[in-house]
């Protein structure tokens, strides 16, 4: 038996979607996939990720009071990083390391200053709390703009990084390709909704929201082009700007789904049902 770290992943070597994967390890997986012999298993965040015992966070909070919660570390965190002090201002978190080749560096940097100014009003904020040689793309974008006041770009640190989940309203993870990824189900935890692309481990742990039938967690492109990453920030300021009773109760309802879902119990079980399964297989 073999296991990547989540299904959709599995299933894209197999059709050959990514060409970084060897020949001879696609055809061994693919045999695998074929024998019933394969499985994907998501990972799940460390326990540390929890806002109401997050002692990184100014203001620690639950799913029943996120909304005072986020808007005192928002408040905290815009202080911080020299941004404008607007506990209304949406924050964009990219947590991810500026790694262009996997996680859609360029298509942010094609559209940074188009959707700032877009949203100028609104006072849109972008937070990068990550590492990289794209880093330097960005500083020269927020240079040639001067909006530091509305783009704050750190070096990773583990307590900002936690700081920023608890302030932000949503997680930006444009990736070409994710095997799993942890962003996006931290983010869920702590409010701050992902916006993620269609692929791995992103597809099975992120649902465009509907909130009419109050359903899904976050937002989803799938056209992997700048164009396609604009439209579902659109998408996420749609949500944004929803009455805030709404708005506050599709979190809470997120919140409270991915404390559940997103843990180690869960993966574990998943773990022990596919050892289960292996020493039920009649010997040949």
């Amino acid at each position: 038996f073999v296991n990547t770290v989540s299904p959709t992943f599995l299933r894209e070597i197999i059709v050959g979607r990514h060409d970084f994967i060897e020949p001879p390890l696609r055809e061994e997986l693919t045999n695998k996939w074929y024998a019933g012999c394969a499985a994907g298993i998501l990972n799940a965040p460390d326990p540390s990720f929890d806002p109401s015992i997050d002692e990184e966070l100014y203001h620690q909070y639950d799913a029943k009071d996120h909304s005072e919660g986020k808007n005192e570390n928002k408040l905290y965190l815009q202080k911080k990083l020299g941004l404008i002090q607007d506990e209304k201002a949406p924050i964009f978190f990219w947590p991810s390391r500026l790694d262009n080749r996997q996680k859609g560096c360029q298509l942010l940097a094609d559209i940074l200053y188009r959707v700032v100014s877009t949203y100028w009003n609104e006072h849109l904020q972008v937070v990068f709390v990550a590492n990289g040689e794209f880093q330097g793309h960005f500083r020269d974008i927020v240079n040639l703009h001067q909006i530091h006041e509305r783009v704050a770009i750190c070096d990773f640190n583990e307590g900002l990084e936690h700081l920023s989940y608890g302030a932000s309203d949503f997680v930006l993870m444009p990736s070409l390709f994710e095997p799993c990824g942890l962003p996006q189900m931290i983010g869920a935890i702590y409010g701050a909704l992902p916006v993620v692309h269609d692929t791995g481990g992103l597809h099975d742990t992120v649902i465009h929201i509907d909130v009419k039938k109050n359903l899904g967690n976050g937002f989803v492109f799938e056209t992997y082009d700048s164009g396609g990453l604009f439209w579902v920030i659109q998408e996420a300021m749609k949500f944004y700007k929803l009455p805030a009773k709404t708005k506050a109760r599709q979190i809470g309802r997120i919140m409270t789904e991915s404390a559940a879902t997103f843990n180690h119990d869960v993966t574990a079980q998943q773990y022990i049902e596919l050892y289960e399964k292996m020493l039920k297989r009649p010997l040949i």
